[in-house]
């Protein structure tokens, strides 16, 4: 049997209330966010199934330890993502260890939004670019731009989100958007010539 219509129907703000008033109702936080933040995860490079959950375990020991220190003036979900990236990227120093790349199931979407936004008149993507390509694409960006671009496009998040998850102003955040577009479509379209 499944959690009470009311449990489920919460705010992020409300099940951190309650977590606050009840220990207990962590799990609640696990369940509504640990499949979104695997994938970002897999996303930024993390691939082993064992590495994920290790990850996963540390983001949630910090945010269970830090919930007290949450600013209800932001939004729970910039909170753990920022979280989130912060302790991956500090497993990949720990591991020495370079992202594996991302896992993009969805890039006909993403190529579709991207140029939907594209902010340059002269910027298209080929709608023929297979999700293999895309991937490799994305290995090969700058570490910025491949975050925001993560962020963005696969996460669906806000300028003013990534801003709080990167902790840049966001003024940045566009700027590394639009660089992070242009860099992604002149490797797509250098691999493109070279084949």
């Amino acid at each position: 049997m499944g959690p009470p219509k009311e449990i489920t129907t919460r705010t992020d703000t409300e099940v951190v209330e309650a977590t606050l008033s009840e220990r207990n109702n962590f799990g609640e936080i696990i369940d509504r966010y640990e499949a979104k933040l695997r994938r970002y995860l897999i996303r930024l490079g993390v691939r082993s199934g064992e590495d994920q959950a290790d990850v996963l375990q540390e983001i949630f020991i910090k945010v269970y330890k830090n919930l007290n220190s949450f600013d209800r003036s932001l939004a729970f979900s910039s909170w753990i993502y920022r979280i989130a990236h912060n302790e991956t990227m500090s497993w990949f120093r720990r591991r020495q260890v370079r992202p594996e790349g991302n896992l993009v199931a969805d890039s006909e979407e993403v190529l579709g939004l991207m140029e939907s936004k594209m902010d340059t008149p002269d910027i298209a993507f080929d709608r023929a670019v297979s999700i293999e390509e895309v991937t490799v694409a994305l290995t090969k960006l700058d570490a910025k731009y491949q975050e925001v671009l993560v962020l963005r496009f696969f996460e669906h998040k806000e300028y003013d989100e990534i801003s709080d998850i990167l902790q840049i102003p966001i003024g940045s955040v566009g700027t590394l958007i639009h660089r992070g577009k242009k860099q992604l479509y002149t490797v797509l379209n250098h691999d493109a010539v070279r084949i």
